[in-house]
């Protein structure tokens, strides 16, 4: 890991493979002058709601005097949504890939306003009051969330299982994982600078796409606040898009990969502890706890827990390392103290440490078994000093490979 933190956190990531659902873009309307606000809606089949959307957000442009254009980012309707849209004089793009975050990452870069505010096409935002989100761009915010906690859920506007566990729980783990200002994760309606966003190089398809960007913004510390804002139930009479299990699957999944230390690091380390605890407190001897008796075989239990959560603790680090390097993450100055002073040559003589140590624990419990002429042994007092030999190898082998592994992933890109 020779100066590891030069070699992984300081490298350029490497550029983006372009994402198809941005390359398949086709705007039908002519260019124009750049506008201050563009309002983006990803539509499916919304012919039933659309029409109202438009009206209240173009309502709402030319009641407050805001030069704006509303953009409905399509995703493959066969229902006519597109005709309405360009009816009501809105700007229609066509997005091939398929899913709530490919239509509008769509829309986002076809967008030509210096400021977006996306909602859904259902008629359950109300796009007549978006004052608040424009206030807090113009004041340098550059990402604006909607609360709907704070605004109020009207009855029949969120299924009890969304609003009483889903919402909740996501959004509650997000703010723990991330420590994001953020009281709604999956607030449909949010504000944002196009080019702060753009910035944040967003990939997911599909619904995880509204945790993406709150998560991306809070790690590259971009400004957020929060306005209150108000659900309405849908005006549709077909069941919404989303999917209540799958979706929610994908979001938590989503926060998961995107923090090590929760889905490595701290269960690694609380095996690490728990396995170290019960076996300092069982080699002395077996132990007895209410009548159940604790042996060695308890003592290779908690040897396999360090070493699971030994190689969990490892995992945490891969993983932040890589996607820092390929620009999933941004840079960790925490880690850059760590490898400062934790290289490859210290890792190798820890490792070389442990494996001695072992090796050594091993030799013993062989010389003891030759003293017995090679004959049967009290397996309880021989394995007081096995388990905690192979424990000492398996660790002293894992630190050294991972030490190696960590530099080849610290090797700069030519």
């Amino acid at each position: 890991m020779s100066t590891l933190a030069s070699q992984i956190i300081q490298q350029p990531a490497p550029e983006a493979a372009p994402r198809p659902h941005t390359d398949d873009v086709v705007v039908n309307m002519p260019a124009r002058p750049a506008p201050e606000v563009s309002i983006v809606m990803p539509c499916l089949n919304e012919a039933e709601t659309l029409a109202v959307c438009i009206e209240k957000a173009q309502k709402y442009l030319r009641e407050n005097g805001v030069d704006g254009e509303v953009l409905i980012a399509d995703n493959g309707s066969t229902d006519g949504s597109q005709e309405i849209a360009m009816n009501l004089g809105a700007r229609v793009v066509s997005v091939k890939a398929k899913g709530y975050g490919s239509a509008l990452m769509g829309g986002i870069q076809a967008a030509r306003g210096k400021y977006i505010i996306m909602g859904d096409a259902d008629d359950s935002y109300d796009f007549e009051n978006l004052g608040p989100f424009v206030e807090k761009l113009r004041a340098g915010y550059e990402l604006v969330m909607g609360n709907r906690f704070r605004g109020g859920i009207k009855p029949n506007a969120m299924k009890p299982l969304h609003k009483y566990l889903g919402n909740p729980v996501l959004t509650g783990i997000g703010r723990l994982f991330f420590r994001s200002p953020c009281g709604d994760f999956h607030c449909g309606l949010r504000g944002f600078s196009k080019e702060a966003i753009l910035k944040l190089d967003l990939h997911t398809s599909g619904m995880e796409f509204a945790s993406e960007m709150v998560v991306k913004a809070t790690l590259h510390q971009t400004r957020i606040s929060e306005v209150p804002t108000t659900l309405s139930p849908d005006g549709r009479s077909r069941p919404p898009h989303l999917r209540s299990w799958s979706d929610g699957w994908r979001h938590l999944r989503f926060l998961l990969l995107y923090s090590p230390r929760w889905l490595f690091f701290y269960p690694g380390l609380l095996l690490m502890l728990l396995g170290s605890l019960v076996g300092v407190w069982l080699l002395p001897g077996p132990q007895l706890i209410k009548g159940i008796g604790l042996d060695v075989h308890t003592l290779l239990y908690a040897a396999l827990a360090i070493i699971v959560g030994f190689q969990s603790v490892i995992f945490a680090m891969f993983t932040k390392v890589f996607a820092i390097s390929h620009g999933l993450l941004p840079e960790d100055e925490r880690l850059n103290k760590v490898f400062q002073s934790i290289n490859l040559e210290v890792g190798l003589r820890a490792g070389a440490v442990m494996l001695l140590a072992g090796i050594a624990g091993s030799v013993y419990a062989l010389s003891s078994w030759g003293a017995h002429s090679f004959g049967p042994l009290n397996t309880s007092e021989t394995l007081r000093i096995v388990i905690p030999s192979f424990t000492a190898i398996t660790l002293g082998i894992q630190t050294i490979f991972s030490s190696f592994f960590l530099s080849v992933l610290g090797m700069k890109q030519r």
